[in-house]
């Protein structure tokens, strides 16, 4: 299963949920506000940026935003919002491609590091950070925390949602850390829908070590946006990375 399939004219149709889910006001402020924050003034390239769910806004704020996507649909439909002029986006792989300019904030939010599915990927995502930073610049990660304590022993699947006319079910194979995240929607009788998103999951130690391998070190690492203490039991983390400088 390839990003570019999982992408496509359906899911960019389906992606935007306005004020509810992942851009509900209390999980998309204050990741704007830290952005802000992070940018401290200086242009800043988002990697997947999608349909523009946190670039918009954070452009909103007079923050210079470029966004780089692999998914020719989910832009498609971030024009239907802005124009070139308003958020210009380069086309291309995360991991690879190189978007014109230097920037004092490159970030990647809402898990999206995992989509890139294999260890050498993500270093390579890292490093592709680290060339598009001026000095002293920092790289932002949103990421889940692996929950493996929720598989019970010899199991291969953990129910990670369950609502009226909905069920989420991770599928793991611990040994090449990779996931598949399936999104069951139920409609009238038999009817039912799945959207299905493949992962490499990731430990903060390791994202630490992928960060030391491109030149950045550690800077802070949250629990959330909003910046709360992360722990043992937290299930996410923001961990912002800084290039020398």
């Amino acid at each position: 299963m390839q990003q570019q399939d999982v992408w496509d004219d359906e899911a960019a149709r389906r992606y935007d949920t306005p004020g509810t889910g992942m851009f509900a006001p209390g999980v998309l402020d204050p990741a704007v506000e830290r952005l802000v924050a992070e940018a401290a003034g200086g242009p800043v390239l988002e990697f997947a940026v999608g349909t523009g769910r946190v670039a918009l806004p954070l452009a909103a704020r007079g923050v210079a935003v470029t966004g780089l996507e692999l998914s020719r649909p989910m832009v498609d439909r971030l024009r239907e919002k802005a124009d070139e002029t308003a958020l210009p986006v380069v086309l291309g792989d995360m991991a690879t491609t190189r978007v014109p300019g230097e920037f004092s904030l490159v970030y990647l939010v809402f898990n999206t590091i995992s989509n890139l599915v294999t260890q050498a990927g993500q270093v390579a995502c890292f490093r592709n950070a680290a060339r598009h930073l001026r000095p002293g610049g920092r790289f932002l990660v949103e990421l889940f925390v692996p929950d493996l304590r929720s598989l019970p022993p010899g199991a291969g699947a953990a129910v990670f949602a369950q609502e009226p006319g909905y069920l989420g079910v991770d599928t793991y194979d611990v040994l090449a850390q990779q996931l598949v995240s399936h999104h069951v929607r139920f409609g009238a009788g038999r009817s039912a829908e799945v959207f299905r998103s493949p992962h490499r999951y990731v430990w903060p130690s390791e994202l630490d070590l992928m960060a030391q391998l491109a030149g950045f070190v550690l800077e802070t690492r949250d629990a959330d946006f909003a910046g709360a203490e992360f722990t043992a039991e937290s299930t996410s983390h923001v961990s912002v990375y800084r290039l020398p400088g």
